[in-house]
């Protein structure tokens, strides 16, 4: 059995003062956000018996009114279709969300949540932000101020063109 430490590991604890400043920094970001999800999932699953992804179609379903394409819950989630499929399907069986076919497009289907879908939601955004906040709060406020000023200079970089696509 490994040494408990080893099992403390995570993947920015590999490295050292001699590696590149940019991977030091890039494996401190997959890290914190990843620590991050791990915490908001075990919390929803704790208290809703939900998950991070569910929450996310959620989220994206409570922000549209009229409700979502099946293709747009999967560029918005930035989820694969299938896995859109599978947790709408899932979705639908406990009557959080409805099915639709769109009267626009015959081909394409209309995903919307169900008022018990939204009372849901809506208690679990609650619990979310709580917890987002007290994740933060570590931070002073001109520190998340500069860090998210920083991220979206990051993101602004790396955002897809419509070349790369």
């Amino acid at each position: 059995m490994p040494p408990a430490t080893a099992l403390r590991r995570d993947p920015e604890s590999r490295l050292d003062q001699a590696d590149h400043e940019d991977l030091r920094l890039w494996l401190r970001l997959f890290t914190a956000t990843t620590m991050i999800e791990r915490t908001v999932d075990s919390a929803l699953k704790r208290e809703f018996g939900s998950s991070l992804p569910r929450f996310d179609l959620l989220a994206q379903l409570h922000r549209a009114a009229d409700g979502l394409r099946m293709g747009e819950l999967s560029e918005r989630t930035l989820t694969t279709n299938g896995n859109v499929t599978w947790l709408v399907a899932a979705l639908e069986r406990e009557g959080m969300v409805r099915r639709r076919t769109d009267a626009d497009d015959r081909r394409a289907t209309l995903v919307r949540l169900t008022p018990a879908g939204r009372r849901h939601f809506e208690a679990m955004a609650q619990m979310h932000e709580s917890l987002i906040v007290e994740l933060f709060d570590a931070l002073a406020p001109h520190e998340r101020r500069a860090l998210n000023a920083s991220l979206g200079t990051l993101k602004a970089r790396v955002r897809p063109t419509p070349e790369s696509r």
